[in-house]
């Protein structure tokens, strides 16, 4: 090999190795920007950046491969209407109400079309495109299960209602988008 076939076969191997070095760098970027707080979360159960970016783009292959889809008007209405029931039960009976809105959640993402049946793996669902809640929906799910143990005073179940809403209105508060499909009751009503 010649002199100027090594430079440029040296120069295509660095240019080779900055690029794979840029793409590394620019998808982690784009994975902490995207999931905030649960990016740092999934290092350190995951024990390293590169597990922890392996399984967050694990989670973003298992939920691509989901129906979610967003709830229809009428199904956001019985919601609504359902969130402020157990809103209002919270100042008669607290703890019955923590128990009620976790339970309407659960409804919730089960119509979205999340799987609901092991918590870890709902939250983990959620954070592909609910990041900015799912802490919330952690910390309320960790007072409810304190709650059932007995170890939750008001204040804890109050700060599980505020972190609860937040994820329900995130979850139901989501439009259907142009073209996706609504029930056939409301197709019904827009052609008449």
């Amino acid at each position: 090999m010649d002199a100027t076939t090594m430079i440029v076969v040296g120069v295509i191997l660095v240019l080779a190795i900055a690029a794979a070095v840029y793409w590394q760098f620019d998808r982690s970027r784009r994975l902490r920007a995207k999931y905030g707080a649960e990016y740092s979360r999934t290092v350190d159960e995951a024990g390293g950046r590169r597990q922890a970016e392996a399984e967050l783009h694990a989670r973003e292959k298992r939920v691509h491969a989901l129906d979610i889809r967003p709830l229809s008007s009428a199904d956001r209405g019985r919601y609504d209407d359902a969130w402020r029931r157990v809103q209002a039960e919270f100042v008669d009976d607290p703890k019955a109400a923590i128990t009620d809105a976790d339970r309407l959640l659960g409804e919730i993402m089960h119509a979205r079309g999340y799987p609901v049946a092991d918590f870890e793996q709902r939250a983990a669902d959620l954070s592909v495109e609910h990041a900015d809640v799912v802490e919330n929906y952690r910390t309320a799910h960790a007072i409810a299960e304190a709650h059932a143990r007995g170890e939750a005073d008001t204040e804890d179940l109050r700060q599980a209602m505020i972190h609860y809403r937040e994820l329900f209105e995130d979850l139901v508060g989501e439009p259907p988008r142009r073209g996706d499909s609504v029930d056939q009751e409301e197709q019904r009503h827009v052609r008449h």
